[in-house]
């Protein structure tokens, strides 16, 4: 009998993420050769106790929901399965129907679909789409958690928005713009004609070293192309298709890009990870459950897409009343309260869905390689 540890109880996130077709939960001898796997860095994970033999998946599930239900840490799938790095950037789907068997003689979980009523179900094989996500597909996370931070730069450097195309008028010199209006446009539209429209933003400092590390851009809206200018002392002509915020004259465009398909399995970074909450998005101090946050560490850091961190409070430093005279001082320990699954990343910065939660997130709090 092979004895499975972890807790009984967990509170999972319903903006959930990721299930594999089929996982392999590792015995103990079999970690140290797993790590030299040129896979993504090791987290021990393990079933829980009271998971349930089969899921039968329904149209609205979450893969991490799914995976939650199994195993202790619902995103260290791909490492217990032993996906290497190629693999997670073109992981396995599932679909509605199909049922999430747990194999506890051999420690595994499998895929099959309904009983055909001969007494047999239809088991089977992992398959890598290398395609885009199918429209009948659970998803990673629930588009419209993180659609709007996908498709918008939103972090920005110093002078990022300095040579971009500019408003330089409005239709009748309104001082702003509504949809439907005409906007006129200076600049070189490098063969786009849909743009959006951005204003320079607050100011992200890291909480560390106060250094600015980029601008939050403000996003104002969409401009279509009416009439490309003919010199370069004309301006173009465009109409505004989308108004989110008050835009006018002197307001930057940037071309508009595809929505990337978030195909990207949850992993550990490769290296240590010591980040903190820079700011919460939409401006207010704490975010909670499925609340979207940015830290100081980027690409340049080893943060990629799909990245896993977990959430600490600083632990406080105080007087030790115990001690002589009661003025040692003593340090609190960090404590855990979530998970962090990054899904857009910049140089410096990076975006983030609070997952699994069980305190407010808070600016300064640590984003840290899970232990």
């Amino acid at each position: 009998m092979i004895k499975l540890a972890g807790r009984t109880t967990r509170n999972f996130s319903t903006a959930a993420l990721f299930l594999t077709l089929a996982a392999t939960v590792l015995p103990a001898s079999s970690y140290a050769q797993a790590a030299a796997a040129p896979a993504v860095r090791k987290t021990r994970c393990a079933f829980l106790d009271n998971a349930p033999d089969q899921h039968v998946v329904v149209k609205g599930d979450t893969l991490w929901g799914i995976s939650g239900k199994f195993l202790q840490h619902p995103w260290c799938w791909p490492q217990v399965w032993d996906m290497n790095r190629e693999q997670i950037r073109n992981p396995h789907w599932i679909y509605p129907g199909q049922i999430v068997y747990f194999d506890r003689v051999a420690g595994r979980l499998r895929l099959g679909k309904p009983s055909t009523g001969s007494g047999d179900t239809v088991r089977l094989s992992p398959r890598v789409r290398s395609s885009e996500l199918a429209a009948d597909a659970i998803p990673t996370i629930p588009p419209e958690a993180i659609e709007p931070f996908l498709s918008r730069p939103l972090i920005v450097e110093a002078d990022e928005l300095k040579d971009t195309p500019r408003i330089v008028a409005t239709q009748e010199n309104h001082v702003y713009l509504g949809n439907g209006d005409k906007a006129y446009v200076r600049g070189d539209l490098k063969g786009h004609d849909v743009f959006q429209v951005f204003r320079p933003g607050k100011p992200l400092r890291d909480p560390a070293t106060n250094e600015v590390i980029g601008y939050e851009a403000m996003h104002l809206g969409t401009v279509k192309l009416v009439r490309e200018a003919k010199s370069a002392d004309e301006a173009s002509s465009f109409v505004v298709t989308m108004i989110k915020e008050e835009m006018g004259v002197g307001d930057r465009l940037i071309p508009q890009e595809p929505t990337p398909a978030m195909n990207y399995a949850p992993h550990a970074p490769e290296k240590t990870i010591d980040a903190q909450i820079v700011a919460v998005y939409g401006g207010v101090t704490q975010a909670g459950q499925n609340a979207v946050v940015s830290i100081n560490r980027g690409a340049r850091d080893g943060i990629d897409v799909g990245t896993v961190l977990e959430l600490y409070r600083l632990g406080q430093k105080i007087k030790d009343p115990t001690s002589e005279k009661g003025k040692e001082v003593v340090q609190l320990p960090n404590e855990k309260y979530g998970t962090l699954f990054i899904f857009r990343v910049f140089n410096r910065v990076s975006y983030g869905l609070i997952m699994e939660v069980q305190d407010s997130a808070q600016v300064g709090d640590i984003a840290a390689t899970p232990e």
